[in-house]
């Protein structure tokens, strides 16, 4: 007689690979199309919807070509008559080439156009320079009325998509081009505008925005952990608004605060930072992790240019013990 199958007996189950969240912010896309007719989406020729069986959707799927500046003026146009346009190009093109449809078209009207940005910071490392995006969040943070979202996964890319769509003004999404490691499955949900605590700790506090960033703060952490550092980690999903409540209790409560980001280390998330805590606790430390003030050394692989550039493990340890220390 066969016997029943006990969960001892059933074979492992492999955890499903991670998403790159350019895909899931695709997949999302699609089912808002299907959910809001307002919702449109215009395309730059990246193939990322090549798969795609548009079906009744085909009239609000738009392939302008490589033409960034026409497609963000042709966004801005369809915003101001009611549709609620995504737009999809790389990083550097939206927020260099682009700059002065961003800035006057959208920006200036307040329009509800979503700029969908792949291949941020050094995720085309392999293409070189021309497509490194280390100026965006510098860039984006600056336009009045401009929301600036940063998923670190595949999952926050669904959930800032849809919060993207919510808002009235323009969003910048950050995305990036392969998958990455999935954050730690009970991190608390995250909210627009809110930073989200990774890890608790009186001792020193890490902001991170970005998927490597966030991944190597939590791995600092960790060893800070073993050594007997309590470190506050705070991923930084929302650039623009910063949050800025929880950076004072940070600069309050702990002996500094060390960000962490994937872009030049002037303009980003560290100058955003250290103008809140100036303002309300000019003493108060911020040590930054990035990039430095050169164009970035190297071609390759994204993890290989982060680490040929400075934005490693070490470089979050480092700069937390030296806050510890002074403290």
């Amino acid at each position: 007689m066969t016997q029943p199958t006990t969960l001892l007996d059933a074979p492992d189950i492999a955890p499903e690979p991670p998403r790159p969240n350019r895909d899931v912010y695709r997949d999302q896309l699609i089912d808002l199309m299907r959910a809001d007719a307002r919702v449109v989406c215009l395309d730059s020729d990246t193939g990322l919807f090549n798969s795609v069986d548009w079906g009744e959707l085909a009239g609000r799927y738009i392939n302008l070509g490589i033409a960034e500046q026409n497609l963000l003026g042709a966004a801005a146009g369809l915003a101001a008559v009611g549709h609620r346009p995504f737009v999809n190009t790389m990083a550097t093109f939206a927020t260099t080439r682009a700059l002065e449809s961003m800035k006057l078209d959208i920006a200036r009207n307040n329009l509800p156009v979503r700029i969908a940005a792949t291949h941020s910071g050094l995720a085309a490392g392999h293409l070189g320079a021309t497509h490194h995006c280390l100026e965006d969040l510098a860039i984006m943070r600056l336009l009045p009325h401009m929301t600036v979202l940063v998923p670190a996964d595949a999952d926050q890319a669904g959930a800032l998509v849809r919060a993207a769509d919510a808002l009235p003004g323009p969003v910048y999404l950050r995305l990036g081009r392969g998958a990455t490691p999935a954050l730690p499955p009970d991190a608390e949900p995250i909210r627009s505008g809110r930073a989200q605590t990774l890890r608790h700790g009186s001792d020193v506090t890490i902001v991170a925005t970005g998927p490597y960033p966030v991944l190597r703060s939590l791995e600092a952490a960790d060893l800070l952990a073993e050594q007997g550092v309590a470190a506050r980690v705070l991923n930084m999903h929302t650039v623009k608004p910063l949050d800025e409540a929880a950076l004072l209790d940070a600069a309050r409560t702990t002996a500094g605060i060390v960000t962490v980001e994937e872009h030049w280390v002037q303009g980003g998330l560290g100058s955003a930072v250290a103008e809140v805590t100036s303002a309300a606790l000019p003493c108060a430390p911020v040590l930054r992790v990035g990039v430095p003030d050169a164009f970035a050394a190297g071609n390759g692989g994204q993890e290989h240019l982060l680490n040929r550039n400075g934005i490693t493990t070490e470089a979050v340890l480092t700069r937390a013990r030296r806050l510890v220390a002074l403290r």
